[in-house]
């Protein structure tokens, strides 16, 4: 399934067009990173912004993070240009992974607070960026995680309307392809790639 157009409100629709609502054919909608780059890196900014998430993706590679999956939403994924007149600020990330082999919440978490405290992410990558780790009993504490995040996600902040939102897989297999595009948009924008 290809990610849908902005509808007129700017945003992605939470169904895919066409389907009725109780369809599966829904957000989050799964792209891969190269997709993803050609459809919201058409701006310098929005590439700039597109570089700190991939920046930030090879962290959770060398830390060992390679299986899951991100939700990417927020202004980013929407026509934030029109609808208010504005550049994205941001990428808005929940990263859910299972941990690296050998490791537990809490030793990964005090190895790698770079690359799971949202406040650091921030000042580094650019994302507002948020762990849910996998692989754990899918207990009540998950299901309301999970539950947050989608409701979270599904509504436009400031006039609540229904949106959706996006999915790549966390695997770094075109993490490499995905920068070589990434590099020649910036290049044709005249942008800085910071390599």
């Amino acid at each position: 399934m290809t990610v849908p157009a902005w509808d007129s409100r700017g945003v992605l629709p939470p169904v895919y067009p066409g389907e009725r609502g109780g369809s599966r054919s829904r957000s989050p909608y799964r792209c891969s990173l190269e997709e993803l780059i050609n459809l919201f890196g058409f701006s310098s900014p929005r590439l700039l912004l597109l570089k700190g998430f991939l920046d930030y993706r090879a962290a959770l590679h060398r830390a060992g993070v390679v299986r899951g999956f991100q939700w990417i939403n927020g202004s980013f994924v929407q026509n934030i240009e029109n609808t208010e007149s504005r550049n994205p600020r941001d990428i808005d990330i929940v990263s859910h992974f299972h941990l690296p082999q050998g490791e537990t919440q809490l030793t990964f978490m005090s190895k790698h607070h770079d690359i799971i405290a949202p406040q650091k992410v921030k000042a580094v990558y650019g994302m507002d960026a948020f762990p849910n780790i996998l692989g754990g009993e899918a207990d009540e504490s998950f299901t309301q995680e999970i539950t947050y995040w989608y409701s979270m996600w599904s509504h436009r902040r400031s006039d609540n309307i229904w949106k959706g939102f996006l999915e790549v897989d966390l695997a770094p297999s075109d993490d490499v392809s995905a920068l070589g595009v990434l590099r020649n948009a910036l290049a044709e924008k005249g942008g800085e790639s910071d390599e």
